[in-house]
C-alpha cells in the first residue's frame, strides 16, 4: 500500500506524516530565500548611496576595491564599464527572483537565477575571503541548487498550475 491517497481532483497526496514532511521539506529553504533576495534588491534599490559610480559605499566603489583579487576580474572590468546598470541589473534580478521563488513561480528558472547571481557574487565580490566558508554567497550558490533541481513542490504557483493542466486533461 502506497504512502498516498486522492484528493478531489485524483491527484496523490501524502497520508503519513513522513510523507508530508518530505513534500514540504524545501519550503523553509524557498521561504528563506525568497525573502532575503527581495530584502537584498529592495535595499540596493533604495541606497543612493550604492546605486553610485563612486563615493564610500558605492557599487563603483565596491567593484574597484575587488577587481584585482576577484577570479575572473574581466567580470568586474565589465561591471566597471556601467557600475550604476550593473548594480540596478543586480538588484532588480535579486527582486524577481525573491518573488518568483516566493510564489513558486517557475519555481527552477527562479532558483537558476538566484545561483547565476550567487555565483558571479561570489566569483568577484567573495572570492578571496578566507577561510571560504565566510563568503556567504557560496553558501547561497550551495542553498539555491536544491530549488534548481527539485522545484517547489508544495505552496507553489507552479503545482497550482499543474494541477490546473492535469483536471483540464
Amino acid at each position: 500500500m502506497s504512502g498516498y491517497g486522492t484528493n478531489g481532483y485524483g491527484l496523490s497526496e501524502p497520508r503519513s506524516l513522513r510523507e508530508r514532511a518530505r513534500r514540504h521539506a524545501l519550503l523553509p529553504l524557498r521561504v528563506f530565500l525568497g525573502v532575503t533576495f527581495i530584502y537584498a534588491g529592495l535595499d540596493k534599490l533604495t541606497d543612493s548611496g550604492f546605486m553610485s559610480a563612486d563615493g564610500t559605499g558605492s557599487i563603483g566603489e565596491m567593484m574597484n576595491a575587488v577587481r584585482d583579487s576577484s577570479a575572473i576580474p574581466a567580470l568586474v572590468d565589465l561591471a566597471l564599464k556601467s557600475p550604476v546598470g550593473f548594480g540596478y541589473a543586480i538588484a532588480i534580478g535579486e527582486l524577481l527572483v525573491g518573488i518568483a521563488t516566493l510564489l513558486g513561480l517557475f519555481a527552477r528558472v527562479a532558483a537558476l537565477g538566484g545561483a547565476l547571481i550567487s555565483l558571479s557574487l561570489w566569483l568577484t565580490v567573495s572570492w578571496q575571503t578566507e577561510p571560504y566558508y565566510y563568503g556567504n554567497d557560496l553558501i547561497y550558490l550551495m542553498a539555491w541548487l536544491p530549488l534548481v533541481l527539485a522545484g517547489a513542490a508544495a505552496f507553489s504557483a507552479d503545482a497550482f498550475l499543474a494541477a490546473r493542466r492535469r483536471r483540464t486533461l
